[in-house]
């Protein structure tokens, strides 16, 4: 079953309001001296731009089928060559050394367990060639914000959901008025870091936004790019 699929159909409307990331990760792409790879590429929101910006395919990974139709539709529509590829980030494997792997879009989230979590960064660092790169970007938790979200229906660029959280599991659920939902799992700073270190991959930058802003106190979003020892 594709619990995803749900959400496949009003993704693009969901995500409209995300662009600012776009070029960012292009920005990168732009700079790897080999394959790029998006993992949960989704619809293509991202991939699509950033294969244009290389002029050469991006390789995107989602577990949604119904994800990668879309993805497929829109690279078609757009003229963009893109290899989509059906499977679990955690089961990472290329025939070939990636010079980026990146994970846009919080997406990183949706993996329930420490050992999940590990079990991708060990994938990626495993995946990358030398000095490659993996970057991906996920929210700082704010209880403020969450205690003014927690179980209210919004209606956000025409989609209409709730988000209800468990702080004690770090846990949230989105569902939509079709009543289809999908879990996230929130982490902390030290957490990301942890993860970098286990998989012998180092912090090259964390930003507090897509321009690039030095992380602080304030910040709401934490950007990461981490690179794989050695040359």
């Amino acid at each position: 079953m594709d619990a995803y699929a749900p959400f496949a159909a009003v993704y693009d409307d969901w995500s409209a309001g995300m662009t600012e990331d776009v070029g960012f990760y292009a920005e990168l792409a732009r700079e790897a001296d080999g394959p790029v790879v998006e993992l949960a590429v989704g619809t293509g929101r991202v991939a699509v731009p950033v294969a244009r910006a290389l002029g050469r395919p991006v390789l995107g990974l989602d577990v949604s089928a119904a994800m990668l139709e879309r993805a497929r539709e829109r690279a078609a529509a757009e003229g963009v060559e893109l290899d989509l590829r059906l499977g679990d980030m955690r089961e990472l494997r290329l025939e070939q050394p990636a010079a980026l792997v990146y994970c846009p879009f919080r997406s990183l989230l949706h993996l329930p367990t420490w050992a999940d979590r590990r079990r991708v960064f060990e994938r990626v660092a495993a995946s990358l060639e030398p000095g490659g790169r993996f970057a991906w970007n996920a929210f700082v938790f704010d209880p403020k914000l969450a205690a003014s979200l927690d179980g209210v229906w919004r209606e956000e660029h025409g989609v209409r959901h709730r988000v209800d959280y468990v702080p004690a599991d770090n846990r949230l659920t989105v569902t939509l008025e079709s009543g289809a939902a999908i879990t996230l799992w929130w982490l902390a700073r030290s957490e990301w870091e942890g993860l970098v270190d286990v998989a012998g991959l180092e912090v090259e930058a964390l930003y507090g936004w897509f321009d690039r802003r030095p992380f602080s106190d304030e910040s709401r979003e934490l950007v990461y790019v981490a690179r794989r020892l050695g040359r």
